[in-house]
């Protein structure tokens, strides 16, 4: 048998046992990150909630949504484990660090077009100066008998 007809059969397996690999890793991490919690740890579910943990079961968390509101989660429901600096950040409602030195990206097209925001922002997409280009399309359009 040659070897060419092999060669892409091997390796896609080599590909198949790279990806099987990472996502055992990956699942691995996900296992250790979740035996971090312990009673008073801030979490976020993968739904994007935030809560305390209050009891950690085999399989299930209780959480504390708010004072006084608890539910019940399965473990795989928790996507991140918080220490207690940036869950009280978000709880609380604090914006993250900002960093001054930064640059500052406009929500509008001012830094492309070199407007700001009080011209209307308008980009003028006119060929201006090109006046022998437009007669000539108009000379084309007529020799062609077409009609605007």
């Amino acid at each position: 048998m040659d070897i060419a007809l092999l060669l892409p059969f091997i390796l896609l397996i080599g590909v198949m046992l790279l990806m099987t690999r990472s996502a055992k890793n990956r699942q691995r991490q996900a296992m250790e990150m979740r035996d971090q919690m312990e009673p008073g740890t801030g979490v976020r579910t993968i739904g994007g909630m935030y809560a305390q943990v209050k009891e950690v079961r085999d399989d299930t968390v209780l959480l504390e949504i708010t004072p006084g509101v608890h539910a019940l989660f399965a473990k795989n429901a928790i996507g991140a484990v918080l220490d207690a600096e940036e869950y009280q950040r978000i709880v609380s409602g604090e914006p993250a660090f900002v960093d001054d030195d930064a640059p500052v990206v406009p929500d509008d097209a001012s830094s492309i077009t070199g407007e700001g925001p009080d011209d209307g922002g308008r980009v003028d997409l006119d060929k201006s100066g090109d006046d022998e280009a437009d007669s000539r399309d108009a000379k084309d359009d007529g020799e062609n008998g077409s009609k605007s």
